[in-house]
C-alpha cells in the first residue's frame, strides 16, 4: 500500500516529492523522457494525467497541455500503454489523475481492473465525491488500489472527517481556492488550514496548487508529508526542455 511506501520514503526526509505530467504533452516521446528525467532526479512518486477536454480543476498551463495532447490524438488506450511502460521501467509508484467522465465512458470496473493489471497504485479523480462513487470505491478496494481524495481550504471540518473515511494512500490538500497554476501564499493561513487537515486524518498529506521552488517545499516541513509539483515543471519543460525539468526536481529535493 502507498502508506507504507510513503512512510519509508519519509524516514530520512521530512517532505517527499510527487510530480505531475500530462500524458502526451507535448508528445508521447517527450512525456516519457520527462518521466525518466524526474525519476533519475529522485522524485518519490508521480501522477500521470489522462488528457481531458474539460479539466475543471486545472489552470491555463495544464489546460493547454491537455488540449495539445488531445489535438495530437492521444487516447485513453495510449495512456494505459504509457503508464504500463512507466511502471515496468521505473521503481516508484505511479497514479492516474483523471476526470470521472473518462472512467464512466471506459467502464469503471474495466478501468480499475486495467489499472491494477498494469501495476498502478491509485487514482486521483477530483470531480467524483464519495457520495457518487460507490462503484468506483468498491472496485478500487477489490483491486487493492488507493482512491485519493481532496481537501480544500473551504472544506468544513465535518466534511474533512467524512472524506477521510473513504480515502486511502494519502490526502491531496489543495493549497488555495481556484485552479492549478496561480500564485499561492505560503503563510500562516496555509499553516492553519494544514493543521485542520492533519487533525482530520492520520493519512499522509500531500500539498499541491502553487508549489514552485525549494522554499515552498521547506515551508511544508512539519505541516505536510508530500509536496506536489505540476504547473511549474510544465513551464520549465516549455521554456528550457527536458533536462531542465530534471535539474528542477533535483533542486526541490535538495
Amino acid at each position: 500500500m502507498l502508506e507504507t511506501y510513503l512512510a519509508e520514503r519519509r524516514s530520512d526526509r521530512p517532505v517527499i516529492l510527487m510530480t505531475h505530467i500530462v500524458i502526451g504533452y507535448p508528445d508521447l516521446d517527450t512525456s516519457m523522457r520527462t518521466v525518466e528525467a524526474m525519476v533519475e532526479a529522485g522524485v518519490d512518486l508521480m501522477e500521470l494525467q489522462i488528457p481531458f477536454s474539460e479539466p475543471i480543476a486545472d489552470g491555463p498551463v495544464i489546460l493547454h497541455a491537455n488540449q495539445k495532447a488531445l489535438g495530437a490524438g492521444v487516447t485513453v488506450a495510449d495512456c494505459f500503454e504509457f503508464a504500463e511502460t512507466c511502471v515496468r521501467r521505473f521503481d516508484i509508484p505511479f497514479l492516474f489523475m483523471s476526470y470521472y467522465n473518462i472512467l464512466f465512458r471506459y467502464g469503471v470496473d474495466a478501468f480499475v481492473e486495467r489499472m491494477a493489471s498494469i501495476g498502478l497504485r491509485g487514482a486521483i479523480v477530483p470531480d467524483l465525491p464519495p457520495e457518487e462513487g460507490d462503484v468506483y470505491l468498491s472496485e478500487m478496494e477489490t483491486a487493492g488500489l488507493d482512491p485519493i481524495f481532496i481537501y480544500s481550504p473551504n472544506t468544513p471540518d465535518a466534511r474533512l472527517d467524512y472524506l477521510a473515511q473513504h480515502a486511502r494512500g494519502f490526502i491531496y490538500c489543495v493549497a488555495r481556492k481556484g485552479v492549478t497554476g496561480a500564485t499561492t501564499s505560503f503563510s500562516d493561513d496555509l499553516s492553519t488550514y494544514l493543521g485542520r487537515c492533519r487533525a482530520a486524518t492520520s493519512l499522509p498529506l500531500a500539498v499541491g496548487f502553487g508549489v514552485k521552488d525549494a522554499d515552498d517545499v521547506r515551508f511544508l516541513d512539519g505541516k505536510a508529508d508530500i509536496a506536489v509539483v505540476g504547473t511549474q515543471s510544465i513551464r520549465i519543460l516549455d521554456e528550457q526542455g527536458v533536462s531542465a525539468v530534471g535539474d528542477f526536481v533535483t533542486e526541490l529535493r535538495a
